[in-house]
């Protein structure tokens, strides 16, 4: 059997902290093959940045996805041409720098990650998911011996349709954007492990990762503030998938928590 750790959206220096000092432990203690984490909030909690990127593929982190904060930080759209292991969302138009997916190999096993965006609430220019699904299977075919997809979307239905429209056709769909971890990690009738969200990897004494104080006044009065990225209560959320090799399908799906 083979296990791969994906590793929930990491939320500022908390985030990238705890993944430098725990991705190691982890991957000796659970026997992991492939570590795969989303990053885009990296920097200061939204965006990425070529140093932020380097220094969390570093730490032991084999592929890392994008989601819809993807060109937050100005200058990444020249850097991210030069990372071949960073991926952005691969329903972005073609014109948008950056590979579309990432094939990462271990003990002779291919596995390629692509994320989608989800259209419901997202403000983001994007094609559909689903026919971007469709094609990028296609466009892999016998390229990899297992595909795992990042739903990188608000709504759940969206993230639940995904996982039954692509269930026996890829590894794993594995759901993030919404910092909160759910209890609905299963593998779905023809082998595909799916969770709604594998949860966020910062500080969860906030708000999403953000200071509380501002946000609930933006609640209240609507007025613009800056959220600031909280401090406390820091966790790596993820969801370890134990893949059969032979079969290219999902045996397990478990969402994984650890505190600093």
């Amino acid at each position: 059997m083979l296990k791969l750790l994906f590793i929930g959206d990491i939320v500022g220096r908390p985030g990238r902290e705890i993944v430098m000092e725990r991705v190691p432990r982890l991957r000796a203690e659970l026997s992991l093959d492939f570590v795969i984490a989303n990053a885009e909030n990296v920097a200061a909690g939204a965006g990425i940045t070529g140093k932020l990127a380097k220094s969390i593929l570093e730490s032991g982190v084999d592929a890392i996805t994008l989601g819809d904060h993807v060109w937050d930080q100005r200058g990444w759209e020249t850097e991210i041409v030069e990372m071949e292991r960073v991926c952005r969302p691969a329903n972005l138009p073609k014109s948008n720098p950056g590979w579309d997916h990432l094939i990462i190999e271990k003990r002779g096993f291919r596995v390629a990650v692509f994320t989608l965006l989800g259209r419901t609430y997202l403000n983001i220019k994007s094609d559909c998911p689903f026919l971007c699904a469709d094609r990028m299977i296609e466009q892999l075919r016998g390229q990899a011996d297992a595909i795992v997809v990042e739903m990188h979307a608000e709504a759940t239905s969206e993230k639940i349709a995904m996982g039954w429209h692509l269930d026996g056709r890829v590894t794993a769909v594995l759901g993030t954007h919404t910092h909160v971890p759910t209890a609905d990690a299963c593998v779905l009738p023809k082998g595909t492990a799916f969770i709604c969200d594998v949860g966020m990897t910062g500080p969860y004494l906030g708000v999403l990762g953000r200071e509380v104080a501002p946000v609930v006044a933006k609640f209240i009065d609507g007025m613009p503030r800056r959220f600031e990225v909280a401090e406390g209560d820091v966790r790596l959320s993820g969801a370890v998938v134990t893949i059969s090799p032979s079969m290219a399908r999902a045996e397990k799906i478990e969402l994984l928590v650890v505190r600093k």
